[in-house]
């Protein structure tokens, strides 16, 4: 499980830096939020 949330917080964080690079800064930012959060080095939403 905790592979799997690894993956999808790098996703995330990488979306979120994508959106960034297009000007769409509040909806990359709170993409990399949510990532950070999902990790299993943050807080994690799942547990």
């Amino acid at each position: 499980m905790g592979t799997i949330l690894w993956i999808l917080a790098v996703i995330l964080v990488v979306s979120g830096i994508v959106a960034i690079v297009r000007r769409q800064f509040l909806c990359g930012i709170i993409l990399i939020i949510v990532g950070l959060l999902v990790g299993p080095g943050g807080v994690s939403l799942f547990t």
